[in-house]
């Protein structure tokens, strides 16, 4: 797949595109219908299609305060765009410069006159442009006059919601942060993950017998403070790894740190500088601090044993 900055040159093969334009993180079931309409419709007419994403995003630029709350990397997003056809992903460096484009300059110069859209698919809800001056009516009405035919796209709805709710990335980061890992999980069509270089830390996981795979949490949400069943895959090898994490601030140890710290079943080798994905199946319970090492690794042996059950995985024999 390529991909490429809204300020890169346009290669030619991929100018009269059909482009699907969001923010797409946690690309939820929602994005997928976006998706998928740009790229059927870009096969109908035997054109290519392009997913359009922002980073950092537009809430990180105007409120760089507020917490974490990524979802997806933007290579994880390469990749779910990759796997739903698209054949090229185009990143919006979101500055102060796009920040100040209106949004008819938007249509007009970046989507018409430098990526050469034929035609872009957004949600029904997308706004764009300074002071989100555009939605789907400004980009259809400006869009005609440059070449681009525009389509909307209705909210999706959320089937196991009985009281009708719409599927959204800010009802996904409400499971996480409630730890609810399986609600998450069916929003996002997969679970939660978390994809980080393995980095040294204070070996206390090694000390007790179970070595973790230590990881910064980055930019990513952080779902509720606690222990969970996961599995882990190593990107270089393609490896599916089982285990228990712990993911907070450890108050057991002094002093506290943030880490995501899993302990892969059965695993004995380095993954030290190891690019790994960690997904979120199961919450078990939340941080708690004890008195001593003892107790905390009886507990650690029961959670262990509770999350190997979760997720089917047998001892090694």
């Amino acid at each position: 797949m390529t991909r490429l900055c809204h300020r890169d040159p346009m290669p030619e093969n991929l100018r009269g595109a059909i482009v699907a334009l969001g923010n797409f993180d946690g690309f939820h079931l929602g994005h997928q219908h976006v998706v998928r309409e740009a790229v059927e419709w870009a096969r109908a007419e035997d054109r290519p299609a392009i997913v359009a994403t922002f980073d950092p995003h537009p809430v990180r630029h105007f409120a760089p305060h507020v917490p974490p709350f990524r979802l997806t990397s933007l290579d994880q997003r390469e990749a779910l765009f990759e796997a739903a056809g698209a054949a090229a992903m185009m990143v919006f460096d979101f500055d102060d410069a796009l920040a100040a484009t209106t949004a008819t300059s938007f249509v007009r110069d970046l989507l018409a006159g430098h990526i050469g859209a034929a035609g872009v698919v957004t949600g029904e809800d997308f706004t764009f442009g300074k002071d989100r001056g555009g939605n789907t009516q400004v980009l259809r009405e400006v869009g005609a006059t440059c070449g681009i035919t525009a389509r909307a796209i209705g909210p999706v709805g959320d089937n196991n919601d009985p009281g009708g709710q719409v599927v959204s990335s800010s009802r996904i980061r409400d499971a996480l942060k409630a730890g609810d890992c399986e609600r998450a999980a069916q929003l996002l069509t997969r679970p939660f993950a978390v994809r980080g270089t393995v980095i040294h830390g204070d070996k206390r996981g090694r000390e007790l017998g179970y070595p973790t795979a230590n990881i910064d949490m980055g930019s990513y949400i952080r779902p509720r403070f606690g222990i969970y069943a996961v599995t882990g895959r190593v990107l270089a090898t393609g490896q599916e790894l089982q285990g228990a994490a712990n993911l907070g601030v450890r108050p057991s140890f002094d002093p506290p740190k943030e880490l995501l710290e899993p302990y892969f079943f059965d695993f004995s080798g380095d993954l030290y500088g190891q690019e790994i994905d960690v997904a979120f199946h199961h919450f078990l319970r939340p941080e708690a601090k004890f008195d001593d090492m003892d107790a905390l690794k009886r507990q650690m042996e029961e959670d262990c044993a509770k999350a190997r059950d979760l997720l089917g995985a047998r001892p090694k024999e």
